[in-house]
């Protein structure tokens, strides 16, 4: 060990001592255990697996599904003079093999991924390669089925883990009750079971429910009567820009933000709330993982979420910096009704999904037998307009036949736009017919992107529109132009979901669904709902202890600051 942790710590961060759970599970770790730390929002995560990786030679691979958190804490890391490197979508393959190579080559400590890249034979022949320390696999909980997150990517974790046997892991979560807590170590071939637990209780953190008739007015009204920076989460893409529209008209800076966005968009949006120059971000539950804003006063939920995980992790994104803050949950009678509709929405009929699975083939025209290992651009419209399905129950579908090993549906995958140019350099500059501002775009190209005239190079419309001070309308409408004129070949960027193969096409009748699979992790939703639906109908016990309870803590004393507990004190 070159250094301890606590050199490290002190080094790097400027820390005396560590908080919470964090030495034991760094402990853990460094003697190389399988090894689970259960922290909430803001107990510092980041550091349980940073500094054990500073300590040891090698290179920690850390495995998220946040863009925004790798870019975040490859930023920071590398302000603090340690070397790190990012993969994700978007990323040209040449871009990809750099890294890979630095990572290999240039002593980097920290490489962080997608659980979607393990499954690629580049990625896999090179890491063999590579002196890799630890594994860290943060936001765990979306390995398992019983989680709120379940994503299949993670389930190539366990298969990856047997190219590097000897490597320990340690996986990280804000949220997780008891059975999903067992169900991560399993789906991660731990050697042993290895918790280390901090109290999920939040003493600055006040929880509300509020039963107003209309919500919107309850919105204006509370951030009329609270300061600091907020977080509004809604349940649909459509709703954020809306509600961002009201509470600047009422005279609050506000953002939205949603997955729809483009990621230079995205970014931009976060910055400004960040620094502040934005006082609200209303948001879809894209929002928030990841992102490391302190003094956020208020989160509020205009719509219930599907599950008591999911609430706890947003709601805990307020007063991450000790302060009081607020976490306020607007509930109206009415969305008892609209929750439960999320079940047969989520779980569509096994006759419903074969008929999406066989409609799917008269799709792609998929013979019989065929399929093995062919890629799909999917269009969720095109498909339902041409089989008269709705995006919901298709959606849901095409993610049960996932689960149930049939293919893969992914989420929307990032295609950046690609522009090449068509003539050549001496061409190019012999043209004298452009407008001055087309000119201007053009020279921003060749300074931004290189070896555009020899191959395609990943662009980014919102960039140049901030480095030309040019609408980003302008920027598309004139590469658009130039591209009718031959002088450059452009291909915009799309957002699509693709359908993997994972077997060949089957007879409808041969689908089947496991009990695991449909009938008990449909038990599962309905216990969640019912258990969100307690929270926000409750006017008697302590919000905080209810919460607790849920994660297995049973917590002895109210809280004495949320809203049933303020309610009781008035009565005495």
């Amino acid at each position: 060990m070159r250094f301890s942790p606590k050199e490290i710590l002190k080094q790097y961060w400027g820390y005396d001592a560590f908080r919470g759970v964090q030495e034991e599970i760094i402990q853990s770790i460094l003697e190389g255990h399988d090894t689970l730390g259960l922290m909430p929002t803001g107990g510092g995560k980041s550091i349980t697996f940073q500094v054990p990786a500073l300590c040891q030679e090698g290179m920690c691979l850390v495995i998220t599904p946040l863009i925004a958190l790798m870019k975040d804490q490859v930023h920071h890391l590398k302000e603090r003079g340690i070397k790190a490197q990012a993969i994700y979508s978007g990323m040209s393959h040449q871009e990809i093999l750099t890294t890979l190579d630095n990572c290999l080559y240039g002593n980097y400590k920290f490489l962080y991924i997608s659980p979607e890249r393990l499954g690629t034979e580049l990625f896999r022949v090179k890491v063999q390669r590579m002196d890799i320390s630890m594994i860290t696999v943060d936001e765990s909980h979306c390995i398992s089925q019983w989680g709120y997150d379940f994503r299949p990517a993670y389930l190539k974790i366990a298969e990856f883990r047997r190219l590097l046997p000897n490597v320990p892991v340690l996986a990280l979560t804000a949220t997780a009750t008891p059975e999903v807590v067992k169900d991560i170590q399993r789906q991660l071939l731990f050697k042993e079971e290895r918790v280390f637990s901090m109290s999920f209780e939040r003493k600055n953190l006040a929880y509300v429910v509020r039963k107003p008739a209309d919500k919107i007015r309850e919105l204006l009204h509370i951030m009329q009567h609270t300061n600091g920076s907020a977080i509004v989460y809604v349940r649909n893409r459509k709703r954020t820009k809306e509600i961002a529209e009201l509470l600047q008209t009422a005279g609050v800076t506000a953002e939205f933000y949603h997955a729809g966005l483009n990621d230079a968009v995205k970014d931009q949006r976060q910055q400004r709330w960040r620094k502040g120059e934005s006082r609200v971000m209303v948001a879809t539950n894209a929002f928030g993982m990841g992102i490391d804003k302190p003094d956020v006063r208020l989160v509020l939920h205009m719509d219930l979420p599907d599950s008591i995980e999911a609430y706890f992790q947003e709601a805990g994104r307020a007063g991450r910096d000790g302060q009081k803050a607020y976490a306020v949950l607007l509930y109206h009678p009415q969305d008892r009704i609209t929750l439960r509709r999320r079940v047969p929405d989520t779980f569509p009929s096994k006759d419903y999904i074969r008929q999406v699975y066989e409609h799917l083939q008269y799709y792609y025209q998929m013979a019989m037998g065929d399929g093995l290992g062919c890629i799909k651009a999917f269009d969720i419209d095109d498909f339902c307009h041409k089989f008269k399905h709705f995006p919901v129950p298709v959606h849901n579908a095409l993610k049960l036949l996932t689960q149930a090993g049939y293919l893969e549906y992914t989420d929307e995958q990032d295609n950046a736009s690609r522009l090449m140019f068509t003539l050549s350099k001496e061409e190019l500059y012999r043209l004298h017919d452009n407008d001055k501002e087309t000119d201007r775009l053009i020279q921003m190209v060749l300074r931004s992107y290189t070896g555009v005239f020899s191959d395609y190079a990943y662009i980014n419309e919102d960039l140049l529109s901030i480095r030309l001070h040019m609408d980003r309308q302008e920027i598309y409408t004139r590469l658009i132009h130039l591209s009718k004129l031959h002088i450059i070949s452009y291909i915009p960027a799309k957002k699509t979901p693709f359908i993997i193969y994972t077997r060949e096409r089957l007879e409808m009748k041969d689908l089947h669904f496991s009990e695991e699979i449909y009938e008990k992790r449909k038990e599962k939703l309905e216990k969640q709902l019912e258990a969100i639906l307690h929270y926000a109908e409750n006017d008697v016990s302590c919000r905080s202890r209810m919460l607790l309870h849920y994660f297995g803590e049973d917590n002895p004393h109210n809280c004495g600051i949320c809203d049933t507990c303020l309610a009781e004190k008035r009565k005495g």
